[in-house]
C-alpha cells in the first residue's frame, strides 16, 4: 500500500454522461528551479450507470483503501464534467468547466503545446494556445458526430466491442467515405458498406478517418493545428488507431503530439489543480456522497416536466397484458410441431441488421421461427438460419413455397431461388390483417426505420416512412439503454412501472443527449428516464413523422409491429397519447417474416 505524507491533497472528480473519473493530485511548491512538482497519486475510471454518486462513493472508498489516506486526512475537492454541475450544486462542491480544467493541465505541465484536442463520449473540443493571449476554446454543439458515442454506434452496427475497432482498423486496406457530422446519418453509409460486403476492417478504419475529419473541419475551422498537439480523452486512450488517422488528417507525425499516460483523466487532473475553497476530510467526502445519493430533486425543482405513469402498479399492467392476449388473437399464431408430410411455407424478412425467418403450415400456425443478427452479411445469416431450420426439423420437410421481404429481399430471392418477393410494408399489412381483419392503422417500428400504414375499407390508402433520421426507432432506445448501462429488455421493464416519467420531448437521438444529461443532473431516476424514452418514441412518430392533425386519422383498430413494440411501455405510451386502444401480436419482431410466409401460402391482401 502506498503511504502518503501528511499534506492536503487535491481531488478532481469528472462526472460525464456515462462515466466518472477521479484523480488525486499532490502539488508541491516551486523549488529552487522555479518549477512546482505535481504528482498524480491515484486515478480511477468507471461507468456510473446513471447512479454516479453511488459509484463515486465506491471509488472514494477504494481511494482511501489503496492510497493510505485515513478518514481524517483532508482533501480539496472540485467537480467537472457534462453531468457534474448539478451534482456539484447538490454536494456544495466547486464546479469547474471541463475545457478550462483541461487547459489548466497544459498551461502548468506542457507549456510548449500549441493545441489541445479532446474527444469525449459525447463532445469534442480544440483549445488553441498562443503566448500572451487567452486560449481559443472551441467545442461541438449538441451534435455527437465525431465523438466517442459516434464510435460506439459503429461498433454496435458491426457487432463488436468498441475496443475491437482498433484491431480491425489496424488491418484495413481501404478507406471509404462516411458522413460523420451526425451518428444518425452515418448509419446509412455504414449499412451501405455492410450490404456491399465491405470488410469490417475497412469500415472501422473509415469510421476513425471520418471522426478525424469531423474534428478538423468542425472545430479547427481553417485554423492551422501546429505542433505540439496534446491529445486527451477516452477514445485516444483505448483506440490508438484514432490517433494515427487524426495525425494523418492534420499532416503531423507522432513526434508532433503528446499523449499522456493519464489521457482519459485530463479534465479530472485539471479540476484537481484548479480546486479552491475549504478542505474536507475523507470521511466527510464519503458522507456527502452517501447522504445525497438517494435525494433527487423534487418534481417542482426540475426544469423538465413529468408525464403520467404508464401503469399505476404491477397488477394494472398484468390485467392490461391479459386483455391484449385475449382480444388480439394471440392464439392465432401458435407454434405447433407439423405432422409428417405437411406442406410448409417459408417467409424471411432480411432487415438492415437482423434476419427473421418464419415457417407456417396450411393453417397459418408457426412451426419454426428464427431471429438473428446479420453481422454485415445477409446471405450468410439466412444460410445459417436455414441450417438451424433443418437441424431442428430434419431435411425431409417439404417447403412448398417461399417468399422474401425487407432490405435483402432481392438478394435472397435471387441467391436462394425463393419463389416470391414482397414489399416490406405489404408483408406487415398482411400479418396485421391476419390478426385483426378490421385493422385501420399499422405502425411498424424497427431498429432504424418506421413505417405507418393507413387502411381504408380493407385496402392501403397511404404509407408514411421516416427518412434520414432514426429518432424514435428501436436503435434510439437501445443506444441510450446501453449508455446508461442497461440491457434494453431491462430498460423496458423499468419503464412500465416508473412513477414520474421524465418528459424528454421529441428531439432527435443526437440532441436528446443534452436532455438526458439534464435529467441526470436533476437526479431523475433511471426508470423515469426509461419511461420518458417510451413517450418520446411515440411523440416523434405522431408529431414529427406522421404530423397528425387529428388522431381520428388512425381509425379504431390500431395494430403495432416491429421489435420496438416488444417494449410494452411504448405500446402503452401510444395508447395514453392518442386515447385509443392499441393491439399487438405475440411476435411483433417477426411480423414481417410472418406476413411473407402468409403471402407464400397464398394469403394475399
Amino acid at each position: 500500500m502506498m503511504q502518503l505524507d501528511k499534506h492536503v491533497y487535491r481531488l478532481g472528480i469528472d462526472i460525464g454522461s456515462t462515466t466518472i473519473k477521479m484523480a488525486l493530485v499532490r502539488v508541491e511548491p516551486a523549488g529552487t528551479d522555479g518549477k512546482e512538482r505535481i504528482d498524480i497519486v491515484f486515478t480511477d475510471y468507471r461507468r456510473h450507470n446513471a447512479v454516479p454518486l453511488q459509484v463515486g462513493q465506491e471509488m472514494l472508498t477504494q481511494l482511501v483503501a489503496s492510497s493510505g489516506l485515513s478518514p481524517e486526512d483532508t482533501l480539496i475537492v472540485g467537480i467537472t464534467g457534462s453531468v457534474g454541475m448539478g451534482y456539484a450544486q447538490r454536494l456544495k462542491i466547486h464546479f469547474y468547466q471541463e475545457v478550462i480544467a483541461a487547459a489548466e493541465v497544459v498551461k502548468r505541465l506542457y507549456p510548449d503545446v500549441h493545441a489541445l484536442i479532446d474527444i469525449g463520449g459525447e463532445d469534442s473540443k480544440i483549445i488553441f494556445f498562443e503566448e500572451g493571449r487567452v486560449p481559443d476554446m472551441r467545442m461541438n454543439g449538441n451534435c455527437a458526430g465525431g465523438t466517442g458515442a459516434f464510435i460506439d454506434q459503429t461498433a454496435t452496427l458491426l457487432g463488436v466491442e468498441t475496443e475491437a475497432l482498433n484491431d480491425l482498423a489496424e488491418r484495413a486496406e481501404n478507406i471509404y467515405p462516411i458522413a460523420s457530422r451526425c451518428g444518425v446519418f452515418s448509419k446509412t453509409d455504414i449499412q451501405n458498406l455492410i450490404s456491399r460486403s465491405v470488410s469490417k476492417e475497412d469500415i472501422a478504419a473509415s469510421m476513425l478517418n471520418a471522426v478525424s475529419m469531423q474534428v478538423v473541419s468542425a472545430l479547427a475551422r481553417g485554423t492551422d493545428v501546429l505542433p505540439k498537439v496534446f491529445l486527451c480523452g477516452g477514445p485516444f486512450a483505448y483506440i490508438p488507431e484514432l490517433r494515427k488517422h487524426l495525425l494523418r488528417a492534420l499532416d503531423l507525425t507522432e513526434e508532433d503530439c503528446i499523449v499522456p499516460e493519464y489521457t482519459q483523466f485530463v479534465p479530472a487532473v485539471g479540476t484537481a489543480l484548479l480546486a479552491q475553497g475549504g478542505t474536507v476530510t475523507c470521511a466527510q467526502a464519503l458522507s456527502l456522497f452517501n447522504n445525497h445519493d438517494t435525494a433527487p430533486q423534487s418534481d417542482e425543482h426540475r426544469s423538465g416536466a413529468t408525464l403520467p405513469p404508464l401503469f399505476d402498479n404491477q397488477e394494472e399492467y398484468g390485467k392490461w397484458l391479459d386483455s391484449k392476449r385475449r382480444r388480439y388473437r394471440h392464439d392465432a399464431i401458435r407454434v405447433k410441431q407439423p405432422a409428417l408430410g405437411s406442406s410448409l411455407y417459408l417467409g424471411v424478412d432480411s432487415g438492415s441488421t437482423t434476419t427473421k425467418l418464419v415457417v407456417i403450415n396450411e393453417e397459418g400456425e408457426i412451426v419454426f421461427s428464427d431471429y438473428s443478427y446479420n453481422n454485415g452479411n445477409s446471405f450468410q445469416a439466412f444460410r445459417e438460419a436455414l441450417q438451424r431450420l433443418y437441424d431442428n426439423m430434419g431435411r425431409d420437410i417439404e417447403i412448398v413455397r417461399s417468399c422474401s421481404t425487407g432490405y435483402g429481399e432481392q438478394l435472397l430471392k435471387t441467391a436462394f431461388r425463393l419463389d416470391r418477393g414482397i414489399v416490406e410494408t405489404m408483408a406487415h399489412f398482411i400479418a396485421a390483417k391476419h390478426l385483426q381483419p378490421d385493422v385501420s392503422f399499422v405502425l411498424d417500428i424497427g431498429g432504424q426505420d418506421m413505417k405507418a400504414i393507413f387502411v381504408e375499407n380493407g385496402s392501403i390508402r397511404r404509407i408514411e416512412i421516416n427518412e434520414a433520421c432514426s429518432s424514435g426507432c428501436g436503435s434510439f432506445i437501445m443506444t441510450f439503454a446501453k449508455q446508461l448501462g442497461y440491457d434494453v429488455s431491462d430498460f423496458a421493464r423499468m419503464a412500465t412501472l416508473a412513477g414520474h416519467p421524465y418528459d424528454l420531448g421529441t428531439r432527435c437521438t443526437v440532441f436528446m443527449n443534452s436532455k438526458v444529461k439534464q435529467a441526470m443532473r436533476e437526479g431523475a431516476a433511471v426508470d423515469d428516464i426509461a419511461a420518458g424514452f417510451s413517450y418520446s418514441v411515440i411523440k416523434n412518430c405522431l408529431y414529427k413523422v406522421l404530423k397528425l392533425q387529428s388522431f381520428d386519422q388512425l381509425g379504431e383498430y390500431i395494430m403495432v409491429q416491429g421489435g420496438t413494440f416488444r417494449n410494452h411501455s411504448v405500446v402503452r405510451a401510444l395508447e395514453l397519447l392518442t386515447g385509443k386502444e392499441v393491439g399487438f401480436g405475440p411476435i411483433p419482431e417477426l411480423m414481417g417474416a410472418y406476413g411473407a410466409a402468409l403471402y407464400a401460402k397464398g394469403g394475399g391482401v
